[in-house]
């Protein structure tokens, strides 16, 4: 067997994940399986996320050569610079793109021009929903009585305050008027079937969590959201006054909840999730095999601080390494951890680069070690990388530019530390979103 490299190893295996994900690739196969015997008449298609924009062009395609007769017309919207490279003129989806992790006004509209699309829906139209992660603030239509700063400022507020994705989404549901399912409830009230298909992006892969549930019933209350605000302080904020009135509202039942299971509208709404972590981190530890690794999958919902579970990855591995005689092994995981600012503290660099800089910190007495974390939409955090990654050869270069890798840590600066190394993972946009990837490799031939 040709040897590899670590480098190309850790790359590689990300390119495995990503490619189990594009939905040029996926959403063919689950298509046909879906409607087997094609389909006619009027198809509206609407839909969020990161991944929006490249699954609407797979979707148009495939439509294009086997449901000729089909009238397909609608509206998703992406995030920035996340549509598809030189799109054909003539496209029948409207791909709008907004902003994240924070709404903005072209999100706003976008959302109300998309159920305003929903309400012309007539009894017997079939209405498809494209959903991927990112669509709970690329959905941006706030419930009545909410406005869109109250809704941008919550989101501001939750992703500081290191508060679980599932948490966040909760939250989101509750003062939306396009999540916890009110999509397709406006769907099927129309007389429509409604059927999603859907990229996961969180642990669990929960239709429900994922953009914060469009097209799925909720089981979460107005109870719990406000719950997530007391938790963390959150319904002091002068900021999120209007926010904590409209849960307040809804406990007393002044607002509809979120769509349940068993309401009616249940029997014609159908979610089908057809690209996950694990079918990713499956790919790459394929890879890693071929390579001649042992493998070690620690699982795809895998939360926490990320730093946290940094340490605690390092000290698992540490322990195995204490009684195995093995060369080259592999650890892979997914999942979304979480990166808490301290007050006054700004930071560069999402959860995936912070996993990193803090496994670094934490292993520097284990030999042969390389490692990867990158975000499989292209972006971590608020910066303009994927990730980063290391091998044993950054030791010199650290030791060359005299950097104090645990005060990058304190100061929450991973970006910065990396990127002076020249360690970032730079994907730009994949119009896709499986969650995170890490990978760590020991190879004690190094």
């Amino acid at each position: 067997m040709t040897q590899i490299h670590p480098e190309q190893i850790l790359h590689q295996a990300f390119e495995e994940v990503l490619n189990i994900a594009d939905p040029q690739r996926s959403l063919p196969t689950v298509l046909s399986r879906i409607f087997p015997n094609g389909i006619k008449g009027n198809l509206l298609v609407v839909g969020g996320g990161k991944a929006s924009a490249s699954m609407a062009k797979a979707f148009e395609q495939y439509a294009a050569h086997f449901w000729p007769n089909a009238k397909i017309y609608g509206h998703v919207v992406t995030r920035y610079q996340h549509d598809i490279p030189a799109p054909h003129q003539s496209r029948k989806i409207k791909v709008t793109q907004a902003s994240h992790p924070f709404p903005d006004e072209a999100g706003f509209l976008a959302s109300k021009d998309i159920m305003e699309l929903v309400d012309g829906l007539n009894p017997g139209d079939l209405c498809v929903g494209l959903i991927s992660g990112g669509g709970s603030s690329l959905l941006a239509l706030p419930a009545k009585g909410v406005s869109l700063e109250s809704l941008t400022n919550l989101s501001k507020e939750l992703l500081k305050c290191g508060a679980p994705i599932e948490e966040i989404n909760t939250v989101r549901k509750h003062v939306s008027a396009i999540q916890g399912g009110r999509l397709a409830q406006r769907a099927v009230e129309r007389g429509a079937t409604l059927q999603a298909f859907i990229i996961s992006d969180v642990t669990g892969d929960q239709p429900s969590d994922i953009a914060s549930g469009p097209c799925s019933h909720d089981t979460s209350t107005f109870q719990d959201a406000l719950g997530v605000l007391e938790k963390y302080q959150l319904h002091l904020q002068p900021s999120l006054f209007e926010i904590t009135q409209h849960l307040q509202a809804g406990i007393l039942g002044k607002i509809p909840e979120t769509l349940k299971l068993g309401d009616w509208h249940c029997r014609n709404i159908h979610n089908e999730v057809f690209a996950t972590a694990k079918k990713g981190l499956d790919a790459a530890a394929a890879f890693c095999v071929e390579q001649g690794y042992e493998v070690h999958q620690l699982g795809d919902q895998i939360i926490g601080e990320s730093r946290e579970v940094a340490r605690s990855q390092s000290d698992m591995m540490r322990s195995y390494l204490q009684h195995s005689d093995a060369k080259k092994i592999a650890w892979i995981s997914g999942g979304e951890t979480t990166v808490t600012i301290p007050q006054g503290v700004h930071g560069r660099g999402g959860r995936c680069t912070e996993f990193l800089l803090a496994l670094m910190s934490a292993s520097k007495d284990i030999q042969g070690m390389s490692a990867l974390a990158a975000d499989t939409d292209g972006i971590d955090g608020t910066e303009n990388n994927a990730g980063a990654f290391f091998t044993p050869s950054i030791w010199r270069k650290l030791e060359r530019l005299s950097l104090d890798m645990d005060q990058y840590l304190v100061a929450h600066d991973a970006y910065g530390f990396f990127s002076q190394l020249d360690q970032l993972v730079m994907t730009g946009p994949t119009l896709t979103n499986v969650n995170d990837f890490r990978i760590v490799l020991i190879n004690r031939n190094e």
